[in-house]
C-alpha cells in the first residue's frame, strides 16, 4: 500500500537501526565457530604511554550516535588510560554480516552492538568474551537489572554480553482521532477484541484513515508484535522438548487477530523494512493506534501529536508485553584490550550513564536502580506515556536466545504476511510455519 501523497517520505529512524531482521547472514554463520586466530595476531592495543585503545562498532546513527559520543568523551575524562575508537563498524542492521566476516578473517572489534536476536549465533564464536563476572560488579547487583535485560544476554547460564538497549511494546493512540470519533481511550486491562473493535470504528476509508498499522515486510519487525499474544495464550517460541515450536496451537488464535484486521480493512500494512512509512502515516493523523516502543516518542513529540499510551491488550486481562533488548558484545583481542572493554561496558551500564543514554537516545533504564534516579523520574514526569513503557518491563518477556530463532522468526513472518495480505488462512499459514520452524530446530547447532 502506498504512502498517502500528503505524507513526507520517511527518513531513517533509530527504530530501524535497533530492530533489524532476525534472519540476516544465516549462510555465513558457520564461520563463527571456525575462527579463533584473532588473539594470536591482533595488536595488544597498549601504546607507548601505557594507554589501551579499544575499537567499538556502535551501530548507531544521528541522535543515538551523538549521545554515545558524549558518553565516550566523559569516559575518556574519567579513564585516561583507555581510549575508545568509535570510527569503525557499520549500522546495526548490517552488523551481523560485518561481525561474521570479521570473525572469519580474525580481525574483529573489541565491542560490537549486536541485536539480542542474533546473540546466540554470534556467541558460538570462541572469541566472544564471557561477562558473567563483569556485570553487576560496579554498584548494580545483577538481580537489580530488569528481567528482560538479564535474560536477553544469558545463554546456558552464562552472561555472554552486556545489555545495551531496553524497550517494551505498548499502544500509542492519537487522542484527536479518538475524540473526533467520540471513542474513549483504551485503559489497562483491555482485550484484543477491544482493540479490534476500536480499530474498525476508527477506520475511515474515505478519509484514508486506518485504525492501526502492522509492518508487512516479512522481517523481525513483522513478527515480534505477535509473541505477546502467543505467550498470553500459554504458548512459547520453542516447546519444552527443544525440538519443536511451542505455538503450534496458540499461533492460529494469534493469527486470527491479524486476519480480523485485514478482513475489516482497518490496518495499514507497511511493505518496507523498518516501518518508517507506518510511523509517518501515524504522525500525519491517518493511523489512530500504533503498537510501538519508547524509541518512537521523540518523533511523536516533535510532530506535536497529542497522544496517549496504553499497555498492550491481552486475551486474559493480565499485563504482558515483549522487550527486545540489544547488546554490547565483547570480543577477545588479548588480555589488555579485554580488560579495557570490560571496564567500558560496565561503566556504560552504571545507573548514571544508563539514564543519560536512555534520556538522550531513547532507551528504558536497564535496572531499577537507574529507574529510581532523579533524572529519569524527571524525564518520566515530562514525557507522556514513558511511565507506561517502564512499568511494562515488570511483565515483559524476551525472545529466546537460541541459534534457531532466526529461522523460526522467518517462518512466522511469512505466515503473518500471508494472512495480512489475504493470501492464506491462519490455519494453513500456521501449518506451513510450524513445519518449517520444526525442521530448523532439528538442525544440529
Amino acid at each position: 500500500m502506498a504512502v498517502p501523497p500528503s505524507v513526507p517520505l520517511p527518513q531513517p529512524t533509530r527504530r530501524r537501526l535497533l530492530r533489524g531482521g532476525g534472519a540476516l547472514a544465516l549462510g555465513a554463520l558457520p564461520a563463527l565457530t571456525a575462527s579463533g586466530c584473532g588473539t594470536d595476531t591482533a595488536d595488544d592495543g597498549v601504546g607507548a604511554d601505557g594507554r589501551v585503545t579499544i575499537e567499538l562498532w556502535h551501530g548507531q546513527a544521528d541522535t543515538a550516535r551523538a549521545a554515545l559520543r558524549r558518553l565516550v568523551t566523559e569516559f575518556h575524562r574519567t579513564h585516561p588510560h583507555i581510549r575508545v575508537d568509535m570510527g569503525g563498524g557499520v549500522l546495526a542492521d548490517a552488523m551481523l554480516q560485518k561481525i561474521t566476516a570479521a570473525l572469519a578473517s580474525g580481525s574483529y572489534p573489541d565491542i560490537a552492538y549486536v541485536f539480542g536476536s542474533d546473540l546466540a549465533n554470534v556467541a558460538r564464536s570462541p572469541q566472544v568474551v564471557d561477562l558473567t563476572g563483569t556485570l553487576g560488579s560496579a554498584g548494580t547487583p545483577w538481580k537489580n537489572y530488569w528481567a528482560p535485560a538479564r535474560e536477553a544476554v544469558t545463554l546456558n547460564g552464562r552472561v555472554r554480553a552486556a545489555p545495551a538497549v531496553l524497550d517494551a511494546l505498548a499502544v500509542v493512540c492519537n487522542k484527536k482521532v479518538f475524540a473526533r470519533a467520540g471513542l474513549p481511550l483504551p485503559r489497562p486491562g483491555w482485550r484484543w477484541h477491544d482493540f479490534l473493535a476500536l480499530a474498525k470504528k476508527l477506520t475511515d476509508r474515505q478519509a484514508g484513515r486506518f485504525g492501526t498499522g502492522w509492518p508487512g515486510a516479512g522481517d523481525e519487525d513483522t513478527v515480534w508484535r505477535l509473541w505477546p499474544m502467543i505467550w498470553d495464550l500459554g504458548g512459547d517460541v520453542i516447546g519444552d522438548d527443544g525440538r519443536s515450536v511451542g505455538f503450534d496451537r496458540q499461533g492460529e488464535r494469534a493469527l486470527q487477530v491479524v486476519e480480523a484486521l485485514a478482513r475489516d480493512r482497518s490496518v495499514y500494512i507497511d511493505p518496507k523494512s523498518g516501518s518508517e512509512q507506518m510511523y509517518q502515516v501515524f504522525l500525519s493523523g491517518r493511523i489512530a493506534m500504533v503498537v510501538t516502543g519508547p524509541w518512537q516518542l521523540p518523533d511523536i513529540r516533535q510532530a506535536d501529536v497529542d497522544y496517549h499510551v496504553a499497555p498492550l491488550p491481552s486475551f486474559s486481562g493480565r499485563p504482558l508485553t515483549i522487550s527486545g533488548p540489544d547488546t554490547w558484545t565483547v570480543f577477545d583481542n588479548g588480555p589488555a584490550r579485554v580488560r579495557a572493554a570490560r571496564t567500558f561496558v560496565n561503566w556504560l551500564a552504571r545507573p548514571a550513564q544508563d539514564v543519560r543514554w536512555g534520556v538522550e537516545a531513547g532507551s528504558l533504564p536497564l535496572s531499577r536502580k537507574a529507574e529510581a534516579l532523579p533524572r529519569w523520574q524527571r524525564e518520566t514526569r515530562h514525557t507522556e506515556g514513558l511511565a507506561t513503557f517502564t512499568e511494562a518491563l515488570a511483565s515483559a518477556r524476551v525472545r529466546p536466545a537460541h541459534p534457531a530463532y532466526p529461522e523460526i522468526s522467518q517462518a512466522l513472518a511469512q505466515a503473518i504476511t500471508s494472512v495480512l495480505l489475504g493470501r492464506s488462512s491462519p490455519r494453513s499459514a500456521l501449518r506451513a510455519c510450524v513445519e518449517e520452524a520444526n525442521a530448523a530446530l532439528l538442525i544440529p547447532r
